[in-house]
């Protein structure tokens, strides 16, 4: 009787039993539960400390962290100058309309009461040589690419871009159509991407203070100096 008892089969819920501790032992090691996954994670090199976050690694030796480090006089009063026009800048944004399709729906919707857009600065131009930001609303197709570069060429400097929509990025719902230009960053250099089909209003608003953000870590006076 006690040789037949041994001889059972064991069972999936002593499997499941037995299990558990071994379970338990790995759980509590986890990476979740441990309190170094909560501190800062580091690379300990022989450079630095071993208690440096990887933020300051990456930043370290960066070209914008060296811009905005200023390593004489001459820098400093460059970097000033810079700071100075830049506030400038980003304040009096003058889009160019180019609106292409329904996404130029939402762009004027931005420029409308409910956002105002002219309280950052924001206002519309009709001409390219009077605008410094061309906002690409739509699907640009092949037959208008021309048209695009020829008005970006006529901007002054310093000029920015916005793709604005799943079109104008990457050629969205026509991606595959011959007569479509899978994205107008292969025609003009683009600064900002607003993400949607169509975006909203408060997206391109959002995509709008992104490029002021840009606009303030410009340091070309600085890179002048420095060549």
């Amino acid at each position: 009787m006690s040789l037949g008892i041994l001889r059972a089969p064991v069972t999936n819920a002593y499997k499941v039993a037995a299990l558990r501790p071994a379970l338990g032992i790995y759980a509590a090691r986890s990476v979740h539960t441990s309190k170094a996954a909560q501190a800062p994670e580091t690379i300990p090199t022989s450079a630095s400390s071993a208690s440096e976050p990887i933020t300051t690694l990456a930043m370290r030796g960066s070209n914008q962290l060296s811009l905005e480090q200023p390593q004489n006089k001459a820098e400093y009063v460059l970097s000033t100058l810079d700071k100075v026009v830049n506030w400038a800048r980003q304040g009096s944004i003058w889009p160019m309309t180019f609106g292409l399709a329904c996404c130029a729906v939402e762009m004027m919707h931005m420029a409308a009461a409910r956002y105002d857009q002219d309280r950052l600065g924001v206002v519309f131009r009709a001409s390219p040589r009077q605008s410094d930001v061309m906002i690409v609303a739509g699907t640009l197709t092949n037959k208008m690419a021309p048209a695009l570069r020829k008005v970006y060429d006529q901007m002054p400097e310093p000029r920015w871009v916005v793709s604005m929509g799943s079109c104008a990025n990457g050629g969205g719902y026509y991606h595959y159509s011959y007569a479509v230009v899978r994205g107008c960053d292969r025609i003009v250099p683009v600064d900002i991407y607003v993400p949607g089909c169509p975006p909203t209003a408060e997206a391109l608003l959002y995509g709008m203070l992104q490029l002021q953000r840009k606009m303030r870590k410009n340091r070309k006076s600085v890179l002048w100096y420095r060549k």
